[in-house]
């Protein structure tokens, strides 16, 4: 079976990180750092190189880029809730310091719905299940 992983190049994998932990629950399962490569020069020991973390359940790895920043922006993050709860907490969470793109709210085909590219430029789509008596 094949597994896919969001993989985020970030400036600051430790915050990026801990603002989806905060605003969507999880937690960090690990960090290497650049010291942890053997014979690895001492300009950046502190630096990122490889995070796994889970948020709202999902898998998750970030890095710190030492090349030009490569925001998600051409890609979304899609998370389904099974509650509206749920989706209203984690979308207005996410927006703290976002560009809200597409507002939280009822779509034509009758669940939640909402888009935002988050203050790392990370675009997400927040959206509910679609139960049997709406399809």
């Amino acid at each position: 079976m094949t597994k896919l992983t969001p993989y985020l190049m970030c400036e600051d994998a430790r915050a990026q990180a801990n603002f989806y932990i905060e605003s969507l629950g999880g937690e960090v399962l690990s960090v290497m750092t650049h010291k942890d490569i053997p014979g690895a020069e001492e300009n950046a020991p502190d630096k990122v190189l490889h995070m796994a973390v889970t948020v709202a359940g999902v898998p998750l790895f970030l890095t710190d880029s030492f090349l030009s920043q490569q925001n998600g922006n051409a890609l979304y993050l899609a998370l389904e809730y099974q509650e509206d709860e749920e989706a209203h907490r984690a979308f207005d969470n996410l927006a703290v310091g976002a560009e809200i793109r597409q507002p939280l709210e009822k779509a034509f085909w009758g669940t939640l719905f909402g888009q935002l590219t988050d203050k790392y430029g990370v675009n997400w789509m927040i959206t509910t299940e679609q139960k049997a008596s709406q399809a």
